[in-house]
């Protein structure tokens, strides 16, 4: 219940008042796909590539070092990262944020309450303390405010205690729009990244912020890279 009761005047700590939030009624669909018009960014790649992942390796090595547990995979089912995964003895799930937020969050008809409540029971419908680690990978900056706070709140409370969240943040303080990518586990320390086209970020996490963001957990690590994106492992 800590985290229950703390994510929002957590958030509006970090993004300001609620007048600074990001809201949906803008003109665009919130996180969602970004218009046609929209140039490829500068620096992110356009094509299927790999990179070394030290995140993702500190992510497997502690899991590894564990006794067979459940892994939440936010970016959709894909065999490399099922075979992975259960080669190491553990079980996984699959589920999509992006596809929750195009086909739940930006539905005309829906009031605000409702998309947050039909969101987060159609896509974390699982016990709490079921998970020992999620892979979040880069979803949570194409989330609105309102949604972030409810998405973090249930993903703590699926985690069991001492588990690992990876999530990766865009490196580009400006940009309001960021190519997304699926993630699929080449080998321990190794992630292809397939692009999905470019959306609409919702928010940008600089290192406090994400200090902030998960400032009652056990540790928040980050790494270092030299490209696009940011790398953070945070114990529950």
């Amino acid at each position: 219940m800590f985290f229950v009761t703390l994510w929002r005047d957590r958030l509006k700590s970090i993004f300001g008042n609620d007048e600074a939030l990001p809201r949906p009624g803008n003109g665009r669909a919130s996180g969602g796909r970004a218009s046609g018009d929209q140039s490829w960014p500068e620096g992110y790649p356009a094509e299927e590539t790999t990179r070394l992942s030290r995140g993702l390796e500190q992510f497997l090595l502690t899991l590894n070092e564990q006794p067979a547990c459940a892994v939440l995979d936010l970016c959709g089912a894909n065999q490399a990262n099922i075979n992975y995964i259960t080669n190491l003895g553990h079980r996984i799930s699959s589920e999509s944020i992006l596809h929750s937020l195009d086909t739940i969050w930006n539905d005309p008809d829906l009031p605000e309450p409702r998309k947050i409540a039909e969101f987060v029971e159609q896509t974390f419908n699982y016990h709490a303390s079921t998970f020992g680690g999620i892979l979040v990978w880069d979803t949570l900056q194409y989330l609105p405010t309102p949604l972030l706070e409810a998405v973090l709140e249930r993903l703590m409370l699926l985690l069991t205690p001492g588990g690992m969240v990876l999530s990766y943040f865009q490196a580009d303080e400006k940009a309001r729009v960021a190519p997304a990518y699926s993630y699929r586990i080449v080998d321990g320390k190794t992630v292809m990244l397939s692009p999905r086209g470019l959306r609409n970020r919702e928010q940008y996490f600089n290192n406090r912020a994400i200090e902030k963001l998960f400032e009652g957990c056990g540790a928040v690590k980050f790494f270092l890279t030299r490209d696009h994106l940011r790398e953070v492992l945070v114990r529950r």
